[in-house]
């Protein structure tokens, strides 16, 4: 069942940068004797960092990293300063407001994590090569397909963010002869690696326990191909629309499709589930990766009526609430994803705030700076689309509910919006998504898809890209402090400040 990825934890690497010797590798003698402990030592290990349990490290599940740049760079979250709470020098008005600096540290943890996944494939590549014969001729080639692809994966989030960076193949190059490759070159590697190994992955779905559970099979390649080509016009000038809806296919034809109820996809063992097609495992048991994103959006009194420490943080800004027709014309998928009125504890007692009065969510309260304001506690619809588990232990953030990253709904919106852009028809795929949320029938168009992506996928990372492919990249701030954005030049994060102190050749982004 789980066994692969509790084997994973054999080793733990912990290089953070791109000439780092990590500290806790074991040695030779025993890592490679054997063709179990060879795998076991150069691909399995690699699946430990996809989540994570500190700040900045994993895909999605932690805090101050890719997560936070993809959502609260946005229009979908925010964390609004609360009295003394979630000042933190500034760092989440600056990202409601696009004033971020190169000092901002979400940028670095997220480079930084980046290209520590990167270097530790750039070994497990090399170290395959060099015990090849021990590994035997199949094992080598599916094993470095299964390395290369998950790289490309890592780069195309690099580029997503970044722009043009560093492409990296070699494990022994120094931080001081790294520079920056253009972002269509690096978009081509990451296509050029996933259609060479593709052929060679397993077609297994990777979000059901067993020998591929967790791991990078075809469909989770034919998915990272078909957000390449979604945002190739994004990346490299030229579009791509027509290639994105012919990997949307290939994901039809696997046998992906709906779930029935948009709910299951997040409950509590959703191993399960038919729709979701990469997922971080988590298993409180046998798994480090922490879901901390609840906790941090629960008010202190509703996180304590189930034991933990909650943290009163994340919430839906109002163009969230615009978007899903609150208050009057509710989308139902708002009440899948948000808590926004009256709360209660887990045999259903009222619960009250810090005042003594029922505790009850103001979600058109909410603004940047609430200090001073009687909502400055319960401002904000908080997140909820992920089940709670009653049982989680680690303060709330041990959980049993496996992290979606991609899944088959995103699929159907991506041909949709393809085909539009083509103009073709792409209301089928479009509806569908609609239909199973319970939602009227909606003439397909590009503005209604853009809508529609907020809704269907809050609180998965994937506003911030949408923005920018629509062109309504901005921020949501208008006061007299507002940064002039009409450069488009916060679609992309400055370099990191520290690293580019490390390696002077890294050349900024413009406009930063």
């Amino acid at each position: 069942m789980k066994k692969y990825i509790s084997l994973c934890l054999i080793i733990a690497l912990t290089s953070c940068s791109l000439d780092e010797t990590p500290s806790s590798e074991l040695p030779e003698s025993v890592a490679y004797t054997s063709v179990e402990n060879l795998y076991l030592n150069t691909v399995a290990t690699l699946y430990n960092y996809v989540g994570g349990y500190e700040d900045g490290q994993g895909l999605q599940g932690t805090n101050r990293g890719i997560y936070d740049l993809q959502t609260f760079g946005s229009d979908e979250a925010m964390i609004p300063l609360r009295g003394g709470d979630w000042y933190d020098g500034g760092l989440w008005e600056a990202m409601y407001k696009h004033s971020w600096t190169a000092g901002h540290d979400l940028m670095k943890n997220s480079w930084l994590y980046l290209y520590k996944v990167i270097t530790l494939c750039n070994r497990s590549l090399e170290t395959l090569d060099t015990y090849k014969d021990l590994a035997g001729e199949v094992n080598h080639r599916t094993w470095t397909a299964e390395v290369r692809a998950l790289r490309a994966m890592y780069y195309w989030y690099l580029i997503d963010l970044f722009g043009d960076v560093p492409l990296v193949t070699n494990s022994n190059v120094s931080m001081n002869e790294v520079k920056r490759e253009k972002r269509a070159v690096v978009f081509k590697f990451c296509e050029d690696e996933l259609l060479a190994v593709v052929n060679f992955l397993s077609d297994e779905n990777s979000t059901r326990e067993g020998d591929y559970y967790g791991r990078i099979t075809q469909p989770v390649a034919f998915f990272i191909l078909a957000k390449l080509m979604l945002q190739s016009e994004v990346y490299t000038g030229v579009p791509r629309w027509a290639d994105c809806i012919s990997y949307c296919d290939n994901l039809e034809y696997m046998g992906y499709s709906l779930e029935l109820a948009y709910s299951s996809n997040f409950l509590v063992y959703n191993q399960n589930s038919k729709e979701n097609i990469f997922t971080i495992p988590m298993d409180k048991n046998l798994f480090s990766n922490q879901q901390q994103n609840i906790i941090r959006s629960l008010h202190y009194r509703h996180a304590a009526a189930y034991g933990y420490n909650g943290e009163n943080g994340t919430c839906a800004t109002l163009k969230t609430l615009q978007v899903f027709g609150y208050p009057d014309n509710l989308d139902s998928r708002f009440i899948d994803c948000y808590h926004f009125s009256y709360v209660y504890g887990p045999q259903g007692e009222p619960l009250y705030d810090r005042a003594g009065k029922p505790l009850k969510y103001e979600p058109d309260k909410v603004l940047l700076d609430l200090s001073g304001s009687p909502y400055v506690e319960t401002a904000g619809a908080r997140m909820y689309k992920y089940q709670f588990d009653k049982n989680a232990i680690k303060d709330g953030k041990l959980v049993d509910n496996d992290i979606v990253l991609f899944r088959y709904a995103d699929v159907l919106l991506m041909r949709a919006e393809c085909k539009e852009r083509l103009g073709l028809d792409g209301s089928a795929d479009f509806n569908a998504v609609r239909a199973r949320a319970g939602a009227k029938e909606r003439e397909c168009t590009l503005d209604n898809l853009y809508d529609e992506r907020l809704m269907e996928l809050c609180w998965e990372g994937w506003r911030r890209p949408d923005m920018i492919r629509f062109h309504r990249y901005q921020s949501l701030y208008d006061g007299l402090d507002a940064i002039d954005e009409s450069d488009g030049h916060t679609t992309v994060f400055p370099i990191p400040a520290d690293v580019r102190a490390l390696n002077q050749n890294l050349t900024q982004n413009p406009g930063y």
